[in-house]
């Protein structure tokens, strides 16, 4: 009898041996956790006969268990979550047998006060526990039972933490493959918008994105520039963004924000239109535009990796539009450029070069352009009987339209000066045809003078121009030549000019200007240049040549203003022989 049961005993630890080889295989080669899980609850159940189980999962987060599987009446239904007020002492047995151990365990299975949990844990973690219910004879598990049961929980534990690996991995293949997938968008987006200066085919391009890639069918891109802030592409949305709401938007704090109720009644418009998350994009370090993004078509939740890429694609975007911004101004600053350039050819050509000399005058004269093409003209013409006529004028405004007025000038100049007609006539005519012909911004001061060589006779007209400083030899007090009328195109000559003679004597000194003389700044831009400094620096150089002066004057307002030019400075000085 002896010999019989030993062979009995033998026979079923080869079989359970054989069984355990074959169930770790099976299981460790496994990387299914459903797989690994069904079988390590049914091959105990079946082994030990017991009608019910279950698998117990613990969740490090938030410190429960799930039930993972359940077989048996009265188990608890699989997915629920348990809670469980025990001492963590209890996570480090490897077997309980629940009234026979001195532990309190939950009573999982309704009706049965015999469950035994046999602890599923590698030798780092702990995994969750195995809960089988009492043998179908009321009977504990033997010591072989559990001894047979335990070994096999280890191996299940160790296919578990595997599987789990193995789910981790697969999970982060997964995440690198998105993000390669995202990264390849991107970069043939970049290529793109690159090689575009529409900016229309950029947004086209950028809602294609948001649309295909992202399958977002809500969506609106909100721009700023130049302090106007334009929605500049939507999709499915209904209605408008007030300026209001626009402006709060804008002044959200965070670069991401996910819409809740409170944004939604602060921007109702956020509301209609299921508006899930906000994300503002950056140019420079500065917030330029905003995206808001409704939920996904798929019905999936954004991720933290789905927020960035879109992050990205809005800055990609704003980058490659705000590039068609600076192109269209580096062109608008190409134009204006050439159109300065002629404008000073235009305005160098008028001057007159040589300037005319007289044996009865000693005659100097200058125009210093500033950066910005103003409207300063001067000229200086033989006229009839070897009499010489003096101009100067400054036009409104810069550039070709202030150079195209200025040419029109010289030319009805050149035109009447030959006529037989009076400085005051001439000049209400010369207002009466640019009254007619340009716009009423556009006039210009004048003045105009002839110098009589056989009398010293100098006859002029002032049409609201700064008046010319004459300096008589033998006073130290100027007079200003103010008679005259209104500026040029202001309005119809409805009143002659005056004309006034004066009569020069030898070294009487008379100077023309024009206010980028006397308007010149100083450093601070707190104080002007003045008549007061002009005529005080003509007095101290009184006694020298008419080129000297005009450069004693130049190089004064250069001095005071640190040779920061913002207007033409126009100079004509002439000196009695």
């Amino acid at each position: 009898m002896s010999s019989s049961s030993n062979k009995h005993d033998a026979g079923h630890s080869r079989f359970e041996l054989k069984t355990l080889l074959e169930t770790s295989r099976m299981l460790i080669e496994s990387q299914d956790m459903d797989f690994v899980l069904n079988n390590l609850l049914l091959i105990t159940m079946g082994k030990l006969m017991v009608s019910k189980g279950m698998i117990l999962l613990y969740q490090p987060g938030s410190d429960n268990y799930i039930i993972s599987k359940s077989k048996g009446r009265n188990c608890p239904k699989e997915g629920q979550t348990i809670s469980f007020d025990w001492d963590k002492d209890i996570e480090e047995q490897s077997v309980i047998q629940c009234g026979v151990d001195d532990f309190e365990m939950p009573d999982l299975i309704e009706g049965d006060q015999h469950c035994t949990f046999f602890n599923l844990q590698t030798s780092n973690d702990h995994i969750g526990f195995l809960c089988l219910g009492s043998k179908g004879n009321k009977q504990p598990l033997s010591q072989h039972e559990v001894e047979f049961v335990e070994s096999l929980s280890i191996i299940s534990s160790v296919a578990i933490a595997n599987s789990r690996m193995f789910t981790e991995l697969r999970r982060i293949n997964r995440m690198l493959d998105r993000k390669v997938y995202e990264l390849n968008t991107l970069f043939d987006l970049s290529k793109d918008f690159n090689i575009l200066v529409d900016r229309d085919e950029i947004i086209r391009i950028f809602k294609f994105a948001m649309l295909g890639q992202m399958l977002i069918r809500k969506f609106f891109f909100v721009l700023e520039h130049e302090d106007e802030r334009k929605v500049m592409a939507t999709s499915g949305i209904n209605g408008e963004l007030s300026d209001d709401e626009t402006d709060k938007l804008f002044s959200l704090d965070d670069d991401l924000i996910e819409v809740d109720e409170t944004l939604e009644k602060e921007i109702p418009f956020l509301a209609e239109n299921e508006i899930k998350a906000l994300i503002g994009l950056q140019f420079q370090s500065e917030r330029v535009a905003l995206v808001g993004v409704g939920a996904r078509a798929n019905e999936e939740e954004y991720s933290s990796s789905d927020y960035n890429f879109l992050q990205s694609l809005g800055n990609l975007a704003v980058l490659s539009i705000q590039k068609t911004y600076l192109l269209e101004e580096r062109i608008e600053k190409e134009r204006m450029e050439e159109e300065l350039n002629i404008a000073k050819g235009i305005q160098k050509g008028l001057l007159p070069d040589p300037i005319p000399q007289s044996d009865e005058l000693d005659i100097a004269a200058s125009n210093i352009s500033s950066y910005q093409v103003g409207g300063d003209y001067f000229d200086i013409l033989e006229a009839p009987e070897n009499r010489l006529l003096f101009a100067i004028g400054d036009v409104t405004g810069k550039g070709m339209p202030a150079a195209l007025l200025m040419a029109n000038l010289q030319a009805m100049l050149h035109v009447l000066l030959p006529v037989d007609i009076s400085l005051a006539e001439a000049t209400g005519q010369i207002n009466e045809i640019i009254y007619q012909n340009t716009p009423s911004d556009k006039f210009i001061t004048f003045f105009w003078g002839i110098f009589n060589p056989k009398n010293y006779q100098f006859q002029y007209v002032n049409a609201g121009h700064n008046p010319p400083a004459l300096l008589r030899s033998e006073k130290n007090e100027f007079e200003e030549l103010s008679e005259g009328g209104l500026i040029l195109g202001a309005m119809s000559t409805m009143t002659p000019y005056d004309q006034q003679t004066i009569t020069l004597s030898k070294d009487d000194l008379l100077v023309f200007y024009t206010d980028g003389v006397t308007e010149a700044k100083n450093k601070s831009e707190t104080e002007e240049y003045g008549e007061e400094r002009l005529f005080e620096c003509i007095k101290q150089n009184r006694d020298l040549s008419a080129s000297k002066i005009q450069n004693a004057i130049i190089e004064d307002v250069k001095s005071y203003s640190k040779d920061i030019q913002y207007d033409d400075v126009t100079i004509i000085v002439i000196k009695a022989n």
